[in-house]
């Protein structure tokens, strides 16, 4: 049932916008040893429903330069604040849609 309405959200979210893939791409090109192109496919979507293209471009950072994550979530900004949040809602969505296991 959660797989019809992530695929159903999903469908309307790609026909109202053109899905820049800044997230996909960044995975894709990462050294993790985990990435591959279908879950890092999935890890867009995941990002498409939790975080607007700013949020994603700085996200996509994070693959490049883990540090980077630490300095934003350790920062006290109410920007950097309400970010984090978001990115940890993207988190929880990408491993409950995208995990293998």
């Amino acid at each position: 049932m959660k797989t019809l309405i992530f695929a159903g959200t999903l469908a309307s979210i790609f026909a109202t916008t053109a899905a820049a893939k800044v997230i996909e791409t960044a995975c894709n090109r990462s050294d993790r040893q985990d990435s591959n192109r279908a879950v890092c496919g999935c890890i867009q979507d995941a990002a498409n429903l939790t975080l607007d293209m700013s949020d994603q471009k700085l996200a996509a950072t994070f693959f490049r330069n883990p540090e980077r994550a630490q300095v934003i979530r350790q920062s006290e900004t109410s920007r950097n604040e309400r970010f984090w949040e978001r990115y940890e809602q993207f988190g929880v969505t990408a491993q409950e849609f995208c995990s293998t296991g």
